[in-house]
């Protein structure tokens, strides 16, 4: 039997999104919480034909279409990568609403889409879009940790839609050409927080790891940062999530100004501008600027003969 999916891809800011329009199966639940749950339980074998090799990589992020009962929003979506789930993706947010301009299932304008942390909001005019986030917090500040290596660093646990820990005083060098330093030195910080049982609210796993440095031109951007993912591979893009967690420990620092413009850069020289809003409960809404381009518009093939149909096994 062979299975159609059809998909299109896009890039936000260097970042691959793939969008699935369709899929072969309907999900249980009404919100898309209850939808992801679904997902997980009954159709990850899905998530790894997707997304992993041979069709996919440990860069890419699915963003799969999901029916909403929110007449406020256009649709749900559940965000995917090569080991798991994400709650909230803002640079495939971004490539979301330009694909979805592209197959003009929508125009120029606003649009509300739910996901499995809540609702975002994205203004899509052409290739820039600008999302509203999810609410987005600090939950501890300056958390000490001591690597396996000997070094110490302090870092912020964040929530921008998935949960961070931010460094500041890492002694890494934010460039591409360091990039395999950089990812053997998040895996070491993500490993620490493991061994020492650091976790964000409600005993959460803290998933990504997020690196700041100064920007490599300070007349286009106000930092730059380095993010390891989950499944092991750095973001290309600023990472809407992870500079939305950043916005939240400058906003609880008070080291940067209500409404104003932050400019983030990503660690291959993509920007995000950035600003946020003060919410009760020391809590800010985050807004991020970016741009995605589609790349690719097709349909993905599942053939129940090929014995790596439903990805390789990466685990």
């Amino acid at each position: 039997m062979l299975q159609r999916i059809p998909y299109v891809d896009t890039h936000t800011g260097g970042e691959p999104t793939r969008i699935l329009t369709q899929m072969p199966f309907e999900l249980a639940g009404k919100s898309c919480a209850e939808k992801l749950s679904a997902f997980r339980n009954q159709y990850d074998n899905y998530r790894k034909a997707l997304v992993c090799e041979p069709r996919g990589n440990d860069v890419l992020v699915g963003a799969i279409l999901v029916p909403t009962a929110r007449t406020d929003c256009a649709t749900g979506v559940i965000f995917v990568n090569n080991v798991g789930y994400l709650g909230m993706c803002g640079h495939g947010t971004i490539g979301l609403a330009v694909a979805l301009r592209y197959l003009r299932i929508i125009s120029d304008g606003m649009v509300r889409f739910e996901t499995p942390v809540g609702d975002v909001s994205a203004l899509v005019l052409g290739s820039q879009v600008t999302i509203q986030n999810v609410p987005s917090y600090r939950y501890m500040a300056a958390v000490a940790l001591e690597l396996a290596n000997g070094q110490g660093i302090v870092g912020d646990i964040a929530w921008g839609g998935n949960w961070f820990f931010i460094v500041e005083n890492h002694q890494q060098e934010l460039t591409l050409q360091n990039v395999p330093q950089l990812v053997d030195f998040a895996r070491l910080v993500r490993r620490g927080l493991h061994e020492k049982g650091i976790r964000g609210a409600g005993d959460a796993v803290i998933d990504h790891v997020e690196l700041i440095g100064p920007a490599s031109n300070p007349d286009c951007a106000d930092a730059k940062n380095f993010v390891l993912c989950p499944g092991g591979a750095y973001d290309r893009s600023p990472c809407g999530t992870g500079t939305s967690a950043k916005l939240a420990c400058m906003a609880a620092d008070r080291s940067w100004p209500e409404d104003a413009t932050f400019r983030q850069e990503s660690i291959i020289g993509s920007v995000f501008q950035a600003r946020y809003s003060r919410l009760a409960d020391d809590k800010v809404l985050p807004t991020i600027v970016g741009e995605a381009h589609v790349c690719g518009h097709g349909e993905l093939l599942l053939d129940a003969a090929d014995p790596f149909c439903m990805g390789i096994p990466n685990e």
